[in-house]
C-alpha cells in the first residue's frame, strides 16, 4: 500500500486513545489519562525527531536507523534523497576533476577572476607564467599581482576585443598575450599565451625592415642626385632618353616615399607611447595640411573646407599626428575626381576629440574596410599606380593612433565618398573649446 504509514499512524493513535480510555475508566481521572497518553506519544516524537537529526548529521553512516510507519516513511525518503544527491556530486566531482586535469595540461594561463577583480581559480601554466602560488594568492586582488600599469588599463577599461600584450612579471625575456572574457555577473576569465617566439620573429621582421629600408636610402639618393645632375643638362640629349630619366626620377621619387615610410613604421614600432608628447593646436596643424593639400590637388580644383572648434588641442606628438592626418587628407584628394569636395572636421563632446576627413571620390566596397591598415594591401592596384601612393599610409595612421590609444572608424559609399574619423579618448588628451569657426578653400 503507497499509504501505508498513514494507516499504521491511524492505527497507533487509536490504540493510544483506547488506553487513554481505559485507564481512565479505572483511575476516574480521564484528563488525567489522556494528558498522559499524549505526552508519551509526543515524547516518542521527539525521540524519532532526534534520531533523524543524529542520522543526518553522521555523514558516516550511510544506513538510515529502523523505523516503521510515518518515521519509518520520512527515513527512507531523507535516505534516497541523499543517494541521488550523493550521484549527482559525484557526476559533478567528476566533471570538475576532469575540467581540472584538462586545463592543468594546457601551456597557456587559465585564471577564474570575480566581478572584484579577486583570484578565484588558476591552473598550473599560470603559476609558470605569471608566478601565482597556490594556495598563497587565492583571494588577492589579481592587480596586487600583476602591477603593470598596461595591465591594470586594460583590466579596469573592461573593453576586450583586442588582446594584450605584456612582459611577463616573472621574467622580462618572456612576452605574454592577454585575452580577457566576461562571462556571468561581471566575473571574468583571463587567457594567458606565451608569445615570446612569436614575438621574436616579428622583432626580427621589423629589425630586417628598418635596416634595409636604412641601407637602401643612401644609394637611392646617390642615384636619384645623378638623375637630377643629369636632366639639368639634357638640353642636348635625345628626346627619347630624356623621357626616360624622367621615368626614372619619378620611380626613383616613389622609391624614396616608400622608404621613408618603412622608416616611419619602423619607429612608431619601436616604443608604445610618443617621447614628444604635448598640446598640439589643431587649428593651426589642420591649416598647415589644408594648404599642403591645395597644393597636392593643383589644377584638379578640389574643394578642401575646414570646420573646427577654435583653440582645441589634442596632446600628442605633433609630428606623428600631422603624418596621420596628412596621410587621410592626400589619400582624399587623390581619390576624389577634379573639383570634388574635401572636408576636415574637429570637434569635442563627452567622449573625447574627434577628427574626421570625408570627401566625394569613388569610395570603398564594404568588404575591404576591415583590411584597409594592413601594410601594403590594395584595394585596386591600378589606383596605387596612377596615385603614386606606396600603400602604408594607413598603417602609418593605424599605429599613431595606437600610441596616442585612439582609435580610427571608417564609412564609405561607393561612387558616393568616404569618411575616415580618429577618435581621441577625453583621458589621453588635453583639450580646451573655444568659440566654432569655419575655414574653407575653394582651388
Amino acid at each position: 500500500m503507497k499509504n501505508a504509514w498513514l494507516w499504521t499512524a491511524l492505527q497507533r493513535l487509536t490504540g493510544l486513545l483506547t488506553l487513554s480510555l481505559l485507564g481512565g475508566l479505572i483511575t476516574g481521572y480521564y484528563g488525567v489519562c489522556f494528558a498522559l497518553g499524549f505526552a508519551g506519544y509526543a515524547l516518542w516524537m521527539l525521540r524519532q525527531t532526534l534520531r533523524l537529526h543524529t542520522w543526518l548529521e553522521d555523514p558516516d553512516q550511510q544506513e538510515p536507523p529502523d523505523a516503521y510507519g510515518l518515521w519509518g516513511s520520512i527515513f527512507d525518503r531523507f535516505y534516497h534523497l541523499q543517494r541521488r544527491e550523493q550521484r549527482v556530486r559525484g557526476r559533478m566531482q567528476a566533471v570538475i576533476d576532469r575540467i581540472q586535469e584538462s586545463t592543468a595540461a594546457l601551456r597557456d594561463a587559465v585564471i577564474m577572476v570575480d566581478a572584484e577583480g579577486t583570484l578565484d581559480w588558476w591552473n598550473v601554466a599560470a603559476e609558470t607564467l605569471l608566478g601565482l602560488r597556490t594556495p598563497q594568492d587565492s583571494g588577492q586582488p589579481i592587480s596586487n599581482l600583476l602591477r603593470d600599469p598596461r595591465f591594470k588599463d586594460y583590466f579596469d577599461k573592461r573593453d576586450y576585443r583586442e588582446p594584450l600584450e605584456i612582459p611577463s612579471p616573472i621574467s622580462l625575456h618572456t612576452r605574454l598575450q592577454i585575452h580577457i572574457t566576461l562571462y556571468g555577473a561581471g566575473d571574468r576569465l583571463i587567457l594567458v599565451r606565451d608569445i615570446t617566439r612569436v614575438h621574436q620573429l616579428e622583432q626580427m621582421r621589423k629589425d630586417f625592415v628598418a635596416n634595409v629600408s636604412h641601407e637602401l636610402r643612401t644609394p637611392l639618393t646617390v642615384i636619384t642626385g645623378y638623375l637630377e645632375t643629369l636632366l639639368d643638362n639634357s638640353a642636348e640629349l635625345n628626346p627619347r632618353w630624356r623621357r626616360a630619366l624622367q621615368q626614372m626620377q619619378q620611380q626613383g621619387g616613389r622609391m624614396q616615399n616608400l622608404l621613408n615610410d618603412l622608416l616611419l613604421l619602423a619607429r612608431l614600432e619601436t616604443t608604445d607611447y610618443p617621447a614628444d608628447s604635448k598640446p598640439v593646436a589643431l587649428d593651426l596643424l589642420l591649416l598647415s595640411i589644408q594648404q599642403d593639400a591645395i597644393a597636392l590637388s593643383g589644377e584638379q580644383h578640389h574643394r578642401i573646407s575646414i570646420n573646427i572648434d577654435s583653440q582645441l588641442k589634442l596632446k600628442g606628438s605633433e609630428a606623428e599626428l600631422r603624418s596621420a592626418f596628412s596621410n587621410l587628407v592626400f589619400n582624399a584628394v587623390k581619390y576624389t575626381p577634379a573639383e570634388g569636395n574635401v572636408q576636415l572636421r574637429a570637434w569635442q563632446d563627452a567622449e573625447g576629440t574627434h577628427i574626421s576627413v570625408s570627401d566625394s571620390g569613388i569610395g570603398i566596397a564594404p568588404h575591404h574596410i576591415p583590411r584597409l591598415t594592413e601594410r601594403f594591401y590594395r584595394v585596386d592596384a591600378s589606383r596605387s599606380s596612377a596615385t603614386g601612393g606606396t600603400g602604408l599610409g594607413l598603417a602609418i595612421v593605424k599605429h599613431v593612433l595606437l600610441r596616442h590609444k585612439a582609435t580610427l572608424s571608417i564609412t564609405s559609399v561607393l561612387d558616393q565618398g568616404s569618411t575616415f574619423t580618429c577618435h581621441f579618448p577625453n583621458p589621453s588628451n588635453g583639450q580646451t573649446t573655444g568659440t566654432q569657426a569655419s575655414l574653407e578653400s575653394s582651388h
